[in-house]
């Protein structure tokens, strides 16, 4: 199902909507002012990388951008491909945390383990 994005003519606010018909998409409106005067965007093209991939294509001496520190998949990143550097295994034990703080990094920060 597609995301679409759509600019407002009356708001200029840009937002994205799920459509799951081509009826959906005729009574759409803005979210902020309800205008219907609306124009479909062109997007960028998303996908995820494996594991491995980003682990690859990691650079630690990279300045990360801002969406590297907003994603939560990032998290051990660091770590995981300095110790591949070094040949070291960190253990199931590392992945188990890892993935903890991954899946809800606010909880993984407050728990006291």
């Amino acid at each position: 199902m597609p995301i679409y994005e759509y600019l407002c003519r009356s708001c200029e606010k840009e937002f994205s909507e799920l459509i799951r018909k081509p009826e959906e998409e005729v009574s759409l409106q803005c979210p902020r002012c309800q205008g219907q005067d609306l124009k479909r965007l062109i997007s960028r093209v998303q996908f995820h990388l494996t594991e491995s991939q980003r682990l690859e294509q990691y650079d630690p001496k990279a300045k990360p951008t801002d969406s590297f520190y907003r994603d939560s998949r990032n998290i051990g990143l660091s770590a995981k491909k300095r110790a591949q550097e070094l040949g070291a295994d960190l253990g199931s034990g590392f992945e188990e945390k890892l993935e903890k703080a991954r899946s809800n990094p606010a909880k993984f920060i407050n728990e006291k383990d």
